[in-house]
């Protein structure tokens, strides 16, 4: 019973470090830029795209297919730098506690 009452214990510190870790989240933000860095998109580290940027010498209107694919990459970028900020996170934030492979805490 012991057990059972300590890891209850380990699960309630667990939640309470995930609502800290969420309000971290989204306060942290990751760049990802194509071309060269002609475009960028900023996301936050839970992946919400919050800005782009593009250099103006790509602004040019027989350049539009090549402007869209730069953003669809930069994009991707920011979201893989996005998923290593928040697996980093999850690796300190559950140190002890033995979670099944796969689990999906949010």
């Amino acid at each position: 019973m012991a057990d059972f009452l300590g890891m209850m214990k380990q699960a309630a510190q667990l939640q309470s470090r995930m609502q800290e870790m969420q309000a971290q989240l989204d306060a942290i933000e990751v760049e990802g830029s194509a071309g060269g860095g002609l475009v960028a998109v900023t996301l936050s580290a839970k992946g919400e795209l919050k800005g782009v940027r593009i250099d103006a010498a790509l602004v040019k209107p027989d350049e539009k297919e090549i402007l869209e694919d730069l953003i669809v990459a930069a994009h991707a970028d920011a979201r893989r730098k996005a998923e290593a900020v928040l697996q980093e996170k999850m690796k300190a934030l559950t140190g002890g506690l033995p979670l099944p492979p796969g689990l999906k805490l949010f």
